[in-house]
């Protein structure tokens, strides 16, 4: 099934029908499209309809809405970052100029909005389901900018605390996931119970993802990751375990560790001590646990809905996600 609904989205990216000038505004959604991804998002959105009985292709408009939505915040977050890299390619501010990154990111967004049309010109949706599901898109956009501006104004403050960063996160990275499960799940018609769960498996498998993500920066293989070992570690930024290994640490230990997380050009032996103190602390350990918690009470509330071919498919995404190497 999964590889039907990829295809499915991949076709309705494929027909999106993009202009072809400017040039200089639709060469760069066009290759940002073309690197790919992990298309978590659409997927979730189409697996959500289905959960919800609804039939997933007429998920597809939301589903590329969410996708297009997840690039344009990409190429932001590249520009605000000064990532040269995204997906193993050179990223658009890069390969073109951060003014032609922005152009084409705000392009994507209402590319994005103008799918959901199709729910307000379907006779097959109410103005209600149509007014929702533009809802809930505005709602992830507004709290995805939130969670951005909580993480850079993280750079700048000494300390963090980790109920602060899971809000962070929450904000960031999961606001996305649930609204993709949402929208879809109100494609299907699905009563407020049903949209309830949904919010609930995509809060808990965002934050998951995230905890993961960090986590795999220290203990990833660089060569599937895709990254520098201890890459969060050298940009000194704010993290799962660095919260908590400075959280956890003596004084001498937290001196120590911030020492290095506030240099410039940290070397690969000063990542190694870091990461032997997050060892000595059992801080990756902790951290392991803590996406574990988070990504069984998302399958909790997958139990929830009753068992079907999607229910199924969502558990195995989930659990993929929960054992991915990058």
């Amino acid at each position: 099934m999964q590889q039907n609904l990829s295809d499915l989205i991949t076709k309705g990216l494929d027909q999106l029908d993009l202009p072809m000038e400017p040039v200089s505004l639709y060469e760069p959604v066009r290759y940002s499209l073309a690197v790919g991804g992990k298309r978590i998002r659409p997927m979730l959105t189409l697996l959500g309809c289905g959960l919800c009985g609804g039939e997933p292709e007429e998920a597809l408009p939301a589903a590329l809405a969410v996708e297009l939505l997840h690039n344009f915040t990409l190429l932001h977050d590249d520009i605000m970052d000064r990532a040269e890299t995204r997906r193993g390619q050179p990223s658009v501010n890069v390969k073109w100029n951060d003014s032609t990154a922005i152009l084409s990111g705000d392009v994507m967004f209402a590319r994005a909005s103008k799918e959901l049309n199709f729910y307000g010109q379907s006779d097959k949706f109410t103005k209600n389901q149509y007014a929702r599901i533009n809802e809930i898109f505005l709602d992830a956009v507004e709290t995805v900018c939130e969670g951005q501006a909580y993480d850079l104004e993280f750079e700048s403050e000494e300390t963090v605390s980790l109920e602060d960063y899971l809000k962070m996160i929450e904000f960031k990275t999961a606001a996305l996931l649930r609204a993709s499960l949402q929208m879809g799940g109100i494609v299907a018609g699905a009563p407020s119970e049903q949209l309830d769960l949904l919010y609930a498996i995509g809060t808990k498998s965002g934050i998951a993802f995230q905890i993961q993500d960090d986590l795999l920066d220290v203990v990833g293989d660089p060569d599937k990751f895709g990254k520098r070992v201890g890459g969060d570690i050298a940009e000194g930024k704010k993290t799962y375990l660095s919260i908590l290994a400075l959280k956890k640490g003596s004084d001498t230990q937290r001196q120590y560790m911030q020492n290095i997380l506030r240099k410039k050009d940290v070397v690969d032996d000063e990542i190694q001590a870091v990461i032997q103190q997050y060892e000595a602390l059992n801080v990756i350990e902790e951290t392991r646990k803590a996406a574990s918690w988070h990504y069984d009470h998302a399958i909790e509330a997958l139990g929830g809905f009753s068992g079907s071919e999607y229910k199924e498919e969502i558990s195995r995404l989930l659990n993929s996600l929960m054992k991915r190497e990058h």
